[in-house]
Parts: C-alpha cells; structure tokens; sequence
C-alpha cells in the first residue's frame, strides 16, 4: 500500500523557491497554499510584479496569501485555516513564529542553501563565493524559532566549480534544493529521518547584501576582487568608478602572467627624483587591449573582461575598448585622473 500523499503548505518567494515547488507538485503532495511576500513595483515603470512563487502557485492553481507580516494573528488564523500536514520553507523572508512553527503536525521545514551551520542568513550563495569555499550545498533542516538554528535532516554537498558566479551556482542549488526536499517529504510520510543538532560553535553569518558592498577596494588582492565580481553577479554586482561614472565589472579574472607589479611597472610608474619608480597605485590600469583591461591591485592582477559603463550595456572588454580610448595609468576609483606621466 502506498503511503499518503502529504498536505503542504509553501512559503517562498525568489527564483530559487520555484524549482523545489514544481518538484513537490509533480511527486503528487497536495500543496493547499502557496505563501509569499506582497508584490512589488520593479524597473523604472513602477509596474507591479508577481514573486515568482505566485506566478508559479497561479499556474497550478494553487491559492496564494501574501500577508505583510506573517506573525500577525490574521495571519496566523489564516494559515490555521488549512489543514497542512507540513510547512515547507524555501527563501520566503519572513521569519516564522512560535505559534506558526506549532501548526502543522510535522512541524516546519526548511530549504536552505548552505551546509549548515556554516553560512546562516539571508545570503549564503553569494558569501560562500566571495569567502572562497570550494563546496557548499543544501540543508533540509527542522524549524525553530532561531535564524537556521533548527535540527538537521538531510544535506547534499554542491561543488563550488572555477568561475562560478553567485547566478550559476542558485540555480545548481535550486535543483538539489527541490530534489532533497521531495525525498525529505517521502521519508517523513512514510516514517520520519532522524534529526541531529547542528554545531553552534561552528556556525557562520551570511548577512544580507547591500549594494555598497560592491563597490572594489583595490587594495584588495585580486584574487580576492576576483571571488566579489563573481559573488555579486548578478545582484548588486561589483563596481568601481571610470571619470566619475559607475563602471560595473561582469566579469574578471587573475592575470596569472605577472607575479608581482614589478613586471609593468617601468610602464606606468611616476619616476621619483632618484630616477626611481614608485610603486604602482592599485586601480592603475596597466594594459588596455584585446579581450581585457589589465589592473593593478594590492597583490596581482586583475584583467577585467567584461563591464558596463553608467548609461551603456554590458559588453566585453574588446566591445567597450572599440569606442573608448584608455590609457595606461588612468585609475579607477572615486576620483577621475589624468594619465600618468610616461616614463
């Protein structure tokens, strides 16, 4: 005989949220209400925008609720309206209340894109980028009242591949998300999965990203830069300025060809009254051609491929080099410069 089919309630709200719904749809539990946050105005027409968790929930004909605060008691009474046997949570962004988390007799589980406890929060795909991780992964994870504090039932470990943007590696993390969700709601159907408590003494904070946190320090190393432009693609993205213009990089990568700015420096240095050349500033661009933009950066290279300059599309660097002139020793920055001096 098989076992019943479960009754789920959803809350998310992003991208990521779509691919573990449709999955749970297809392995036949009843989903009774998609929840997610209120629609918003996006782009320069203010139009009103469905989540992607509604547009999904709609095509299937599943009833949708998108409170303001999910922890109001209207809110709570009209989760209580539906007989669930489980709340599945994927990205929704809200946090759920004690007496929420009581409703369903299987409790609240959660989707969440990391191994935890490493990398708790509202941004774990793109910190562990930018951190320099090789593997990350999924959790389902039993809720509690903390922020991804909750029991541990499943994990997938997801490689972080050479040249992952935080783009790519959502969506690699999407789909085991929506495979190891349908297997935790098979499991628990037919008789539960063991829990184990996470390590608190080993957890991490993932912190909401801020578009300021894109803006490039080249002080930085750039193999350091390198992992930002690739954690911040494609939202906010990482940025730098050309003549006053915000200069959004796309993509980069270390120019491995030179150790150490010694090797250009003779190029774009100011020569001293000693006849010495000084130490080149990071955010001097040393080379400007071909397929890339040569930088310098606190320790290395980076050689940009492909930007977008305020007001312009995002195009490779051979684009861009096409209709603008730039020259060794201009800097990029806060404050436009003059080239150098040749030397």
């Amino acid at each position: 005989m098989m076992p019943n089919k479960l009754k789920v309630i959803y809350m998310g709200t992003p991208e990521f949220s779509v691919g573990p719904l449709e999955k749970i749809i297809q392995a036949g539990h009843q989903v009774l209400l998609a929840v997610t946050q209120p629609d918003r105005q996006k782009g320069r027409g203010k139009e009103v925008k469905f989540t992607p968790v509604k547009e999904c929930a709609l095509r299937h004909g599943i009833p949708v609720f998108q409170p303001q605060k999910i922890k109001s008691p209207e809110a709570v009474r009209e989760l209580a309206a539906f007989p669930a046997d489980i709340y599945v949570v994927a990205a929704f962004g809200q946090l759920l209340s004690e007496d929420i988390l009581r409703l369903p007799a299987l409790g609240c589980i959660n989707i969440h894109a990391s191994l935890l406890p490493l990398y708790r929060g509202a941004a774990p795909i793109q910190r562990a980028i930018i951190e320099g991780e090789k593997e990350t992964g999924i959790t389902i994870m039993q809720m509690d009242k903390g922020l991804d504090t909750g029991d541990i039932l499943l994990q997938q470990p997801v490689p972080i591949a050479a040249g992952e943007t935080a783009d790519s590696l959502h969506d690699k993390l999407s789909e085991a998300g929506a495979g190891l969700v349908t297997e935790a709601l098979s499991r628990l159907e037919s008789g539960g999965i063991p829990a184990r408590k996470q390590d608190h003494e080993r957890s991490t904070y993932a912190p909401m990203l801020t578009k300021e946190e894109g803006q490039i320090c080249w002080e930085l190393p750039a193999e350091q830069i390198e992992r930002l432009v690739r954690g911040l693609n494609s939202w906010p993205s990482a940025y730098t300025f050309y003549k006053d213009k915000t200069l959004k990089i796309w993509s980069a990568s270390i120019d491995s060809g030179h150790a150490c700015h010694d090797d250009v420096r003779a190029d774009v240095a100011v020569r001293s009254e000693a006849g010495r050349p000084d130490p080149v500033r990071p955010g001097t661009i040393l080379k400007a051609e071909g397929t890339g933009i040569a930088v310098a950066t606190g320790a290395g290279i980076l050689t940009i491929h492909e930007l977008q300059l305020e007001g312009k599309k995002r195009m490779s660097a051979k684009d861009f080099l096409l209709g603008h002139i730039i020259l060794p020793g201009e800097i990029l920055g806060h404050v436009a410069a003059d080239p150098l001096p040749s030397s």
